[in-house]
């Protein structure tokens, strides 16, 4: 019997892991270089340092609790995930773009529910 492919995620949902990850302090900012814009990437240098997400010591990491997204156009997504980190529910907002040329998709802006 042959071996099932795992599907590809969604983008919203790996993007969404991918910040999650970056804004925990699991991963550096730069692991997201290629895959944001300018300006998102600017916003994940000022956000990271303070780490927004990572929950407090003793307590688990934080869980993608659900993901949701609007398709504006066949070239942008407009995503959210709910994420539970230290007790608490946080909303984290993001928009992709589709990279012209190569189809790839790229977080071209991002939100938290708080500003540090």
């Amino acid at each position: 019997m042959p071996l099932a492919r795992r599907p590809h995620p969604k983008p919203q949902d790996w993007f969404a892991q991918q910040l999650v990850l970056v804004l925990s302090g699991q991963r550096p900012v730069h692991s997201l270089m290629a895959h944001a814009r300018a300006r998102a990437y600017d916003q994940l240098v000022l956000l990271a340092p303070h780490a927004p997400l990572r929950p407090p010591a003793g307590c688990r990491a934080p869980v993608i609790r659900g993901v949701g997204a609007s398709h504006p156009s066949s070239e942008a997504i407009e995503a959210f995930a709910r994420v539970a980190a230290g007790g608490r529910t946080r909303a984290l907002a993001f928009r992709l773009e589709r990279r012209p040329g190569t189809g790839h998709w790229q977080c071209c802006a991002v939100e938290l529910d708080t500003v540090p």
